[in-house]
């Protein structure tokens, strides 16, 4: 699978052709003969919820540093979406959820930087969770706040912006 669009076969290097497969423009390998495929990266996330407020942490990579974000990152390739939102979780906050807790709230797509992404979006209540968040991987602060003072503090990723405001305004 590629998720940023190549010239060159990723198999050979040959370079590119285009073809119709399926009624759409595809790049193919004149070479290996076979279509380079350019399917969407799959990500999750999981808002952990303590009334009114949310476990957000301060971004400390691109995209979006310095921004509050919703905990989540890239899914594994043999790992369940459920799975991968909450081992993200505890990589970046240090808390631990189970799985099956998870409440699947949203999924949503978006394309940046040349890239397609499904976004596969959880939340749990606070009570479902264990551990204290601390800042981990890829963020330099967490903490558990209303929107409004994230909002307050350097803001909101625009990645997480409409999510946390369906799920706390609607």
């Amino acid at each position: 699978m590629i998720t940023v669009r190549g010239d060159h076969c990723p198999l050979c290097g040959t370079e590119l052709d285009r073809v119709t497969v399926e009624g759409r423009e595809r790049r193919r390998c004149p070479d290996c003969d076979r279509v380079v495929w350019q399917n969407s990266k799959p990500v999750a996330s999981v808002v952990v919820r303590d009334g009114e407020a949310a476990l957000l942490g301060k971004r400390d990579v691109d995209p979006h540093r310095g921004l509050w974000g919703v905990p989540g990152g890239n899914l594994e390739h043999d790992e369940h979406p459920a799975a991968g939102a909450a081992r993200e979780l505890r990589e970046e906050t240090g808390v631990r959820v189970d799985p099956d807790d998870l409440r699947l709230f949203d999924v949503d797509h978006t394309t940046k930087e040349r890239r397609s992404i499904v976004g596969i979006r959880y939340v749990v209540d606070r009570a479902a969770t264990a551990g204290e968040p601390t800042a981990r991987d890829e963020t330099s602060a967490v903490r558990f706040d209303t929107l409004g003072g994230f909002r307050d503090d350097g803001g909101i990723s625009p990645w997480d912006r409409d999510l946390l405001a369906a799920l706390f305004d609607g």
